[in-house]
């Protein structure tokens, strides 16, 4: 699942109090202040409040590190036969 960047670029300062609690909620504290969050519709209806208030990227989901295969074991070279 994607990933949202949301960065406040404008005070709070003047905004109503459910717009302070949406920032509240959503971690953003001062200006140029960035979080992460999961892409839902809880998180995109909080934005839809304070878009005039916040920037919001796109940041593709990391994948998830594959697992190291444990190393095996060296061969023994072959004996050739004498």
């Amino acid at each position: 699942m994607a990933k949202l960047k949301i960065t406040q670029i404008k005070s709070r300062i003047g905004a109503t109090s459910r717009q302070c609690k949406n920032l509240d909620a959503l971690g953003l504290r001062k200006i140029n202040a960035s979080v992460e969050h999961e892409d839902s519709a809880i998180i995109k209806g909080m934005l839809e409040r304070v878009k005039h208030l916040v920037k919001v990227e796109t940041v593709a989901a990391k994948a998830a590190p594959k697992a190291k295969k444990a190393a095996a074991a060296p061969a023994e070279p072959a004996q050739a036969a004498e």
